[in-house]
């Protein structure tokens, strides 16, 4: 399979390695300076830029029918655009906030635990995520997508970063050096507190999840997520 890179940092750099030892070919390796694309070289493209031109490189690859995975968080105003293109040029697109296979367990297993917390009104959530200090956003597209999970089976109305009144979901976002991702959903009450955690111990597992997402897609029509690529639904 031919794969294109959009972007090539650390994930990149990573995703390609992940890829030539699942016997891919990377095609291309495309940043803000790459003028001219082939399209017509790429299976399917894999997209891990930065927030500002994330939704260019979907739309490129959507109207030149290649097939995307975007892993870049910080754009998502205009998710809903891209889901309208893709459906309109019917293309194929996954957006996920953290590809790892064991945070989307993870993301079910939240999820599964705000439902049965939901009558619970002793417990307060709080959720705190700590991320290496090149993470230019904050809180991480994952914590937002742990939020939303709660949310959806909550009375709380949203999520604030740090502070946060009764209404809404404080999150914390740390940044330490070399610290590939921790995320934690804690349930307190007065008289005790349930912890939920998901360590990542570096960043091949989110790698890993990108190129099997690849793999997935290709040779599909339509907007997907990661509950599609691992059966979840």
């Amino acid at each position: 399979m031919n794969i294109a890179l959009f972007g090539y940092g650390r994930m990149g750099k990573m995703i390609e390695e992940v890829a030539i030892n699942r016997n891919h070919t990377i095609v291309a390796k495309i940043d803000a300076n790459t003028e001219n694309i082939d399209f017509s070289k790429i299976d399917v493209a894999i997209d891990f830029s930065l927030p500002s031109a994330a939704f260019g490189n979907i739309e490129k690859c959507i109207n030149n029918n290649v097939p995307i995975i975007s892993g870049t968080t910080g754009w998502l105003d205009k998710y809903n655009d891209a889901v309208a293109l893709c459906n309109e040029k019917k293309g194929a697109f996954i957006y996920a906030s953290n590809f790892s296979l064991g945070v989307n367990i993870f993301f079910e297993l939240n999820s599964y635990l705000a439902k049965m917390m939901k009558t619970l009104d002793q417990y307060a959530v709080t959720m705190e995520e700590i991320h290496h200090t090149k993470k230019l956003d904050a809180p991480s597209g994952t914590a937002i997508t742990l939020a939303e999970g709660v949310l959806e089976h909550s009375k709380y109305k949203g999520w604030q970063l740090e502070k946060a009144d009764e209404n809404h979901i404080p999150i914390v976002a740390k940044r330490i050096p070399e610290v590939p991702g921790t995320h934690t959903v804690s349930y307190n009450s007065n008289v005790d507190s349930i912890d939920i955690t998901h360590t990542a111990h570096n960043r091949e597992g989110f790698a890993l999840g990108a190129v099997i997402a690849a793999e997935w897609i290709v040779g599909k029509t339509g907007v997907f997520t990661m509950k599609d690529v691992l059966e979840l639904n």
